[in-house]
């Protein structure tokens, strides 16, 4: 039998529907302080149709847009609930690129298309000089483990 749409789901429906396991809505109701289901006796939780809508748009960020947690948190806090329930819903609205401070997660593609110099003037510019400096380090170990590897030796 199916539910009115403005019914109570419970964390099973609300898992299924949005195709994650339970354990993973309770461990967003830790990190996301928006995400508050009514609980009843036992503490089963009964989460109302803006709550399903918010964790679609919470699923949306970290699955489908690559959003980190700490992102995720972010855009609430300077954007609202009301926010990433349009997401959810699907009324998604213009959303500007995000900064470097919003902690989107990218994927390095190995593109050398000549334009690296600007590329790396882009990068750069987000990063602390203490990041920066993390990074030429973790670059130098990761070139010392290359020659290692391939036999070569250091000049």
């Amino acid at each position: 039998m199916e539910k009115e749409p403005e019914a109570f789901r419970t964390i099973s429906e609300v898992g299924e529907e949005l195709d994650v396991p339970q354990h993973v809505l309770r461990f967003w109701e830790t990190r996301f302080s928006q995400i508050r289901p009514m609980k009843r006796g036992g503490g089963r939780r009964y989460y109302r149709v803006n709550d399903v809508d918010l964790l679609k748009g919470i699923r949306q960020l970290l699955y489908g847009k690559g959003y980190t947690i700490k992102g995720v948190q972010r855009i609430l806090k300077e954007r609202g609930v009301a926010h990433v329930t349009d997401i959810g819903r699907g009324q998604e609205p213009q959303m500007a690129e995000p900064a470097a401070s919003t902690e989107k997660v990218t994927r390095a593609k190995g593109n050398n298309s000549g334009s690296g110099s600007t590329q790396k003037e882009s990068a750069e510019a987000g990063l602390s000089p203490d990041k920066k400096e993390g990074l030429k380090l973790a670059l130098a170990d990761l070139a010392a483990a290359k020659r290692l590897l391939s036999g070569e030796k250091k000049t």
